[in-house]
């Protein structure tokens, strides 16, 4: 996607080999940063600090971690150890550990010898793969869309299509396109208007900070509002539709996205307004049946709800506490919506209702 009319995609390997480079995203939007990663350590720090974030981007940088935890070792051991290394970075998203057994399972198969320069060229189609489920995506999520925009009279300049969006779910939570955000694009590329409501998503604020980036980077209109405002809108039909993305999916269709995702589903559902979630393939978990019982969720740090980052008047980035000393903060990072409330989930082979979820992969198999 686009950055002041340059394309970039969010992580990609060194010419010279040996490395790769990522976009820092917790310098965004305040500052384009680019980071090298030259070991698996700095590619851990780099999962957990949420430099990179979104669960298709967690896999593809598993994937280059892989291939930069076994330069200097190709034993099985290596492998496996890198592999569990990776795996303790972050716990909810399960392109994370697909990824790495992915890896583990084309790496074990061959020679030794063959093993480094394998791991490189493994990622780099794990990468170019998720680029093409995003794409088939983003168009899925067109047609439904404009069939939303012609049921409703929407999709012109004067009354575009208003979409909801939680959290980031575009190209910088994946290697490009993005998953909620992909049929967005798809539908501003093709010449329907559309404006997006874009929760501000505490504590992290992924949205105000990530989602209205690179909405702003590629001309899409957009709103920031406050997480609580959703529900309102919705109420005096101001939103057409709202779609996020999901760090997992259950076999049943249970949904475990950015926490306040749940919130608004039920808003949603007590408003008629549909709820999608859009996902590849990779995110979803087709051994787990029930979410909120099954899905681990991951608590991050409370300093992350105590202090927020900024730009003062004179545009220095500073990080300041917001809440009073001696208060303690809780940190779930995730929530899970239960099916009954997801009225679609778009993937690369179409959009099916969570009960329709498991037919759509394995019918034709």
């Amino acid at each position: 996607m686009k950055i002041n009319q340059a394309f970039f995609r969010t992580i990609w390997p060194v010419v010279e080999g040996g490395a790769v480079e990522i976009i820092d995203q917790t310098q965004l939007p305040h500052r384009l940063h680019i980071v090298r990663i030259e070991n698996v350590e700095a590619m851990v720090h780099a999962i957990k600090h949420m430099q990179v974030r979104g669960a298709p981007l967690i896999g593809a940088a598993a994937a280059y971690g892989m291939a930069l935890g076994i330069a200097d070792g190709a034993l099985d051991g290596d492998v496996e150890r890198t592999g569990e290394v990776l795996l303790q970075s972050r716990p909810t998203a399960v392109n994370l550990r697909w990824a790495v057994q992915r890896m583990q399972r084309v790496l074990l198969a061959l020679p030794e010898e063959e093993r480094a320069v394998a791991a490189w060229r493994e990622a780099a189609v794990i990468c170019d793969e998720d680029v093409a489920l995003n794409q088939a995506i983003g168009q899925h999520g067109l047609s439904m869309l404009r069939a939303l925009a012609s049921a409703r009279g929407r999709g012109s300049a004067a009354q575009p299509l208003q979409i909801l969006t939680h959290c980031n779910a575009g190209w910088l939570a994946t290697v490009d396109w993005g998953t909620a955000l992909a049929p967005i694009y798809a539908a501003h590329e093709a010449g329907l208007a559309v404006h997006v409501w874009v929760d501000e998503t505490r504590p992290r604020n992924q949205g105000a900070a990530l989602t209205a980036w690179e909405l702003a980077q590629h001309g899409v209109p957009h709103t920031i509002i406050s997480d609580n405002a959703g529900g309102h809108l919705m109420q005096h039909g101001k939103v057409d539709c709202v779609i996020v993305g999901a760090d997992r999916v259950t076999a049943s269709g249970d949904v475990c996205n950015k926490i306040g995702t749940y919130l608004k589903a039920l808003a949603a559902h007590d408003n008629a307004v549909p709820f999608y979630a859009a996902v590849p393939s990779p995110t979803i978990d087709w051994s787990m049946q029930d979410g909120r019982r099954e899905i681990p969720i991951e608590e991050r740090d409370a300093d992350e709800v105590h202090y927020m980052q900024g730009v003062t008047a004179d545009g220095a980035v500073q990080r300041l506490r917001i809440t009073p000393p001696g208060s303690a903060a809780a940190n779930p990072a995730f929530d899970v919506t239960p099916a009954r409330l997801v009225t679609g989930i778009i993937t690369e082979r179409g959009i099916a209702s969570p009960a329709a979820l498991h037919a759509l992969f394995h019918t034709s198999d």
